[in-house]
């Protein structure tokens, strides 16, 4: 049995951004309807140094699995964050139909993820900045500018800062504290530094924060109005007919504090306000 194989190039060059964009909107779409199923991913964990993880579905006839990992220390070796194997089978007879590489699939689902989100759940002609640069941050910041938005962009190394920003026709933000004042913020981080602390959520009641891989730790309400509080994996639900724009929020594990004790960063909280 002959079964193709994707590289990378293979798929960034058949899946422009727009296409990747509206496949993942409709997958959103179509989740939400029952049409496709996701199993939980699990986590094979290797810390300090990454993790493996397994991500099963099924639906329009198919079978895949994403093998993906994430090993944020790579790029001081020279190695990419990211790497795997997308594999793709009929779901009627089992047969394995083609292998196409995790990585840019991983990208292009990352970059769609995050702005969907920014445009369903963002107010209407406000900012936006994505703060991070690495392969998929760069694929997201590419997909909010064929979209028609120019978002700001941040990333903590000075040079990829002004490399990225340059190659991706992107305007930097001055500072971290200008990016994370956008209204709308996606976060493609490895997500081991403090972005927004517990005490900026909780003064800004309606801030959204939009991260396309949020941990899944925390629950917050940010406002006395009912507020339902989902991960991205949730979108579809956001997406559907009959929803307000206004009454969702993503949550991101901001500081790991609990909301009744003083957040760590205050200081540094005080500076943003």
């Amino acid at each position: 049995m002959l079964v193709p194989v994707f590289s990378g190039t293979a798929v960034r060059e058949a899946v422009p951004p727009l296409e990747a964009y509206d496949a993942v909107r409709d997958g959103f779409v179509r989740h939400a309807r029952g049409e496709w199923t996701m199993q939980p991913k699990v986590y094979v964990a290797n810390y300090p140094a990454g993790d493996f993880r397994a991500m099963p579905a099924l639906g329009g006839g198919h079978a895949l699995l994403k093998w993906v990992t994430s090993f944020p220390g790579n790029p001081a070796r020279g190695l990419p964050t990211v790497t795997g194997l997308v594999l793709l089978s009929n779901a009627e007879t089992g047969e394995l139909e083609a292998v196409l590489d995790a990585a840019a699939v991983t990208a292009l689902r990352t970059a769609a993820a995050g702005v969907v989100a920014a445009e369903a759940l963002g107010r209407a002609g406000g900012s936006t900045a994505v703060i991070g640069l690495g392969v998929n941050g760069a694929e997201t910041v590419r997909m909010f500018r064929a979209r028609g938005a120019e978002p700001l962009v941040w990333d903590v190394d000075p040079e990829r800062l002004t490399a990225s920003a340059q190659e991706l026709g992107a305007r930097p933000a001055e500072s971290l504290e200008q990016a994370l004042a956008a209204d709308s913020v996606v976060t493609v981080t490895p997500g081991r530094e403090i972005l927004f602390c517990l005490y900026r959520w909780f003064r800004f009641a309606h801030h959204r924060l939009i991260s396309p891989a949020p941990p899944a730790r925390s629950s917050l309400r940010l406002d006395s109005r009912p507020s339902l509080v989902a991960p991205v994996a949730s979108l579809p639900a956001l997406l559907s007919p009959g929803r307000g724009r206004n009454d969702y929020c993503i949550p991101y594990e901001v500081c790991g504090t609990p909301p009744r004790r003083s957040c760590p960063d205050l200081a540094r909280c005080n500076r943003l306000l």
